[in-house]
Parts: structure tokens; sequence; C-alpha cells
């Protein structure tokens, strides 16, 4: 069952995965959140763990950064091991200068500068949009327990270290919260698929406000988007 990038057995990864693209954070989420933990990937130290959370199964992994690494492990999560809910976790530079750190963003599609949807030979451009069916339930979860979650359209985007530093100004004229860097592949893997998936975010950095968190406190600190991403499972 193994496969080159992931060594689980069959069985062994529940139906809803959660999705940092830290390792480190998957193992971070695994140990404080999760309990009756078993680890089923080491492989390139991309680290996958199953456990449950409030008596059900739910498994998170690391997915690296970038729309070709999430798009494999995606890929190979919905393909090989049936998973049907996939949740990315991860963190986010803000465009709109309303959010700041710490801010949820719960991202209903991902415009992008990546030739991923190329693969489709679509005669268009593509959209790439959440599961309504997640989506829902996380905005309702998120306000349940007071917690401040921003629903609006992110970038993905291929280039961490552009040439050229204004771009993002052009993006958030069209209205797009933040920028990260797998969610257009994410979203694209599970609607041909005919599966669920959302991304929520924290704000780690905002562009236009000029602050930024530590990487300790991006591995640590993002409880509000945890509460929401569990209670998903």
């Amino acid at each position: 069952m193994s496969t080159p990038h992931n060594s689980a057995a069959k069985g062994q990864i529940a139906e809803t995965v959660l999705l940092p693209g830290d390792p480190l954070r998957a193992k971070f989420i695994a140990e404080n959140f999760l309990t009756d933990v078993e680890q089923f990937n080491t492989v390139r130290n991309m680290f996958g763990y199953t456990g449950t959370y409030n008596g059900k199964k739910v498994s998170v992994m690391g997915t690296g950064m970038g729309c070709p690494s999430i798009g494999i492990y995606s890929y190979e999560l919905i393909h090989m091991y049936g998973v049907k809910n996939l949740i990315r976790v991860g963190s986010c530079g803000a465009f709109d200068p309303k959010l700041n750190l710490y801010d949820i963003v719960l991202a209903i599609g991902a415009s992008t500068d990546s030739n991923y949807g190329s693969q489709y030979k679509l005669p268009g451009i593509y959209s790439a949009t959440a599961s309504w069916e997640l989506l829902s339930k996380a905005k309702k979860v998120a306000d349940e327990n007071n917690i401040t979650a921003t629903v609006g359209n992110v970038l993905t985007s291929d280039v961490f270290y552009g040439d050229d530093m204004d771009s993002w100004k052009s993006w958030a004229k069209m209205g797009l919260l933040a920028a990260e860097m797998e969610s257009y592949a994410l979203y694209c893997n599970a609607n041909r698929a005919g599966v669920n998936a959302l991304t929520i975010l924290t704000v780690s950095d905002s562009i236009v406000n000029q602050t930024e968190t530590t990487p300790e406190q991006r591995e640590k600190g993002f409880k509000d988007m945890m509460k929401i991403a569990l209670e998903l499972a």
C-alpha cells in the first residue's frame, strides 16, 4: 500500500486529514490535540500521524511548501488511501489592512500565479474553490466559539521572494485577503476527485502592516485554527 512518499499501510489513515505545511507542526498537533496517536509516515521526514479527537479518528500530515509538494501528498491521500476530507491548516501573509496577526481566514477560493491547473487542459482559467460542506461547518464552529473568521479569496503563489515586491497590490485590488502557497493545488485535486477540501489560515504576518510572528509562534500558537479544524473531523 505504500507509495514513494508515504509508508502508511491500508487503514492507517483516517478519512479526514489535517494538512499543515510544516511536518513539525503535524507532530505538535498530534502530540497536543490527539489521543492514542500512531505515527504512520516518516518518509522524507514528512511526518504523518493518526489518533482520535473527541472519540473520532483523525489524521494529520505535513505537506511541504508549494503546489507541487501538496499536490503529491494530497493526490496520494485521496487516490491511494481513500481520504474524503482534506483540511489545510496553515499560515498566510495578509493583504487586507483589517486583518491582524492570529486572525483566521477561511479560503472560499484560491487565485494563483501557478501553472498547476494546466494539466487539466481546460479551455479557460479554472477557479479553484473550497468544499461548501466544510466551509459552512467551519464558519459555524468559529461563530459558536466566538472566533472571528473572515471568509474570502486568497492567493496561492509559487513565489515567496518575488522580483516585484509590490505585485501583491494588484491582487489586493481584486479583493484577495492574503497570500499562501498551497490551496490552489489542494482544491484542484479535491475537486477533480469529488472529495472535500478546505484551507483554514492564521495570519502570521501582514504585508501591508509590516508585522510578523516568529517561527515558534507559527508552529505552536495557532490554537483557534486548530479548534475549528478538529471540530470539522
